[in-house]
C-alpha cells in the first residue's frame, strides 16, 4: 500500500513551510529516522527525518517550492515488495502538485477526522503507534502538543495519518467525542486559536493601497516568519489585558562587578588561539537578575489558562534576538540555577544559531517569561508585547548617566529604565510590583547573583 509523506508542523504557530530541499531521490531506498528533506519554517531551516521503510516513489512537490500547507502531501513511499512506479500512480501520485494543500486544508477544521490521505492504515496503527509492546509512538508535533495540553495519551489514539500516524484531526476528534479524558485545565490552550478577532476589521490590500501614489512604492511579499509575528501580536494584543510598570535601577555596582568577573575570567585554547571563558555582558545579567526575581516571587511565575493558573517550578528566560527579516526569542532553561558565564556563553551561542536559522524548536518554544533589550539602540524605555503563554516581559532600555538625588544632594548615576509589560489575568498590579522590586534589588546588589 503507498504510503504518503506529508509536510510535518515543526512548530505550534506553523501552517505552512517552503520546501528547501529533498535529500533523496525517486527510487532511493529509505528508513525510520533517515534524514529526507530540509524544511523552511517561520524561525528555523529544520530536517525531516523519515518515520517509514521504504522506497521512494514519487517526489510531489518539487525543491524550492513555497507555502506548503501542513499536512500536504509531498511525497509518496513504496512498501516492501511493491512496485514504485504503481505506488507513484496509486494515490497521492495522481493528485496534482497544486491540489495538495487544498486536500489537507480541511484538516484545521475540528470536524473531518477522516480527512487524511491513506485511510487503510487503520489495521497497523496499534503497532505502529506503540499501543502494544511499548515501542515508538508516532504522532506530529502539533498532535503531540495540542494531546499534552489536554491530557490526552496520544498512545491511546488510533491514527489517521500515514502508517498510522497521529495527527491533530485525531486528537481533536478524541477531545470533542469525549473519548479521551482531558486534563481539568485542558481546555484552555484548546481555546486559544478560537480567541475573538479585533473589533474594528482591518483594511484589505487594495484599500490600503489607494492611500498611495501609483509608482510611489513597491510590494516586497511576507515571508513565513513575518506572517507569523503578524499574527501572534494580533493574538497578543487582542486576548492579552495587558498593564505596564516602570522603574529606574542604578547600574554602577552591577558594572563594577562586570568588570572584575570578566578581568578575572580564565584563559581557554582554541582555533583562533587563547581567549577569555567567558565575556559578561548587562543583558546577561539582567537575564540572571529577572530569574532570580520570579523565583522570589513565585506567584508571578505563571501562566495564564482558562481553567487554572499555571505555576512554573523554574525561570525559563526568553531573550528577544534580532534577526534578518523578523525576531525570535531562544530561552535559557532554567536560568535562575545557572551561573553568569553559563548564561553568557549559552546565550551567544543561541544568537548565533537564531541568526543562521539553525535552533530547534524546543530552543525558542515555551518559557515563563522574556526579557527584550533596546538599550544598545539609545533606547530609553519602551514597552514590550507579551509573547503568549507568557504572563510577563520585561523591556529594558539603555544604562545613562542621570542626575539623582541621594540625602539631599544631587549625584551622578548610570540608571536604566526597565518596563514591566504582564498579564494582569495571571499578575495583579501588587504582585507585579512586587516583582519589578525584586529585579531591582537584584541588579541594584548584583553579588546577590553570585550565590
Amino acid at each position: 500500500m503507498p504510503i504518503n509523506i506529508t509536510m510535518p508542523a515543526l512548530s505550534p504557530t506553523m501552517e505552512e513551510g517552503n520546501l528547501a530541499k529533498w535529500l533523496v531521490k525517486e527510487g532511493d531506498k529509505v528508513s525510520p529516522g533517515d534524514v529526507i528533506a530540509e524544511i523552511e519554517t517561520d524561525k528555523a531551516t529544520m530536517e525531516v527525518e523519515a518515520v517509514d521503510e521504504g522506497t521512494v516513489a514519487k517526489l510531489v512537490v518539487p525543491a524550492g517550492t513555497e507555502g506548503v500547507k501542513v499536512n500536504a502531501v509531498i511525497a509518496i513511499l513504496a512498501g516492501e515488495g511493491e512496485d514504485a512506479s504503481a505506488a507513484a500512480k496509486a494515490d497521492g501520485g495522481a493528485t496534482p502538485k497544486a491540489e495538495a494543500p487544498k486536500t489537507e486544508a480541511p484538516k484545521e477544521a475540528p470536524k473531518p477526522a477522516a480527512a487524511t490521505p491513506v485511510p487503510a492504515k487503520a489495521e497497523p496503527a496499534p503497532v505502529a503507534n506503540g499501543h502494544a509492546g511499548g515501542e515508538r509512538v508516532f504522532a506530529s508535533p502539533l498532535a503531540r502538543r495540542i494531546a499534552k495540553d489536554a491530557g490526552v495519551d496520544v498512545a491511546a489514539l488510533s491514527g489517521s495519518g500515514p502508517h498510522g500516524r497521529v495527527v491533530k484531526a485525531d486528537v481533536e476528534a478524541a477531545i470533542a467525542s469525549g473519548g479521551a479524558k482531558a486534563a481539568p485545565a485542558a481546555k484552555a490552550p484548546a481555546a486559544a486559536p478560537a480567541a475573538p478577532a479585533p473589533a474594528a476589521k482591518p483594511m484589505s490590500d487594495d484599500q490600503v493601497l489607494k492611500h498611495f501614489a501609483e509608482g510611489s512604492y513597491e510590494l516586497v511579499p511576507h515571508d513565513n516568519m513575518r506572517k507569523t509575528i503578524a499574527r501572534r501580536l494580533v493574538e497578543a494584543k487582542s486576548t492579552i489585558p495587558h498593564f505596564y510598570l516602570t522603574l529606574d535601577c542604578e547600574l554602577d555596582a552591577l558594572l563594577a562587578l562586570r568588570t572584575q568577573l570578566n578581568a578575572a575570567a580564565p584563559m581557554k585554547k582554541t582555533e583562533k588561539g587563547e581567549i577569555p571563558a567567558y565575556k559578561l555582558s548587562v543583558n546577561d545579567m539582567v537575564i540572571k537578575a529577572m530569574a532570580m526575581a520570579l523565583m522570589a516571587v513565585p506567584d508571578a511565575n505563571a501562566s495564564w489558562t482558562d481553567n487554572a493558573m499555571v505555576k512554573h517550578k523554574h525561570a525559563d528566560v526568553g531573550v528577544a534576538v534580532s534577526i534578518p527579516g523578523g525576531l525570535i526569542t531562544p530561552i535559557i532553561r532554567h536560568a535562575d540555577e545557572k551561573t553568569l558565564s553559563t548564561i553568557s556563553n549559552e546565550m551567544k551561542d543561541l544568537a548565533s544559531r537564531a541568526r543562521s536559522r539553525k535552533l530547534k524548536p524546543e530552543e525558542y518554544q515555551g518559557g515563563t517569561t522574556a526579557v527584550s533589550n533596546l538599550g544598545m539602540f539609545g533606547v530609553k524605555d519602551f514597552a514590550a508585547v507579551i509573547n503568549p503563554p507568557h504572563a510577563t516581559i520585561l523591556a529594558v532600555g539603555a544604562g545613562e548617566e542621570r542626575a539623582v538625588v541621594k540625602k539631599g544632594e544631587i549625584k551622578i548615576a548610570t540608571v536604566m529604565s526597565v518596563t514591566l509589560s504582564t498579564d494582569h489575568r495571571a499578575v495583579d498590579g501588587a504582585l507585579g510590583a512586587e516583582l519589578l522590586g525584586a529585579f531591582k534589588r537584584m541588579i541594584e546588589n548584583p553579588m546577590g547573583m553570585l550565590v
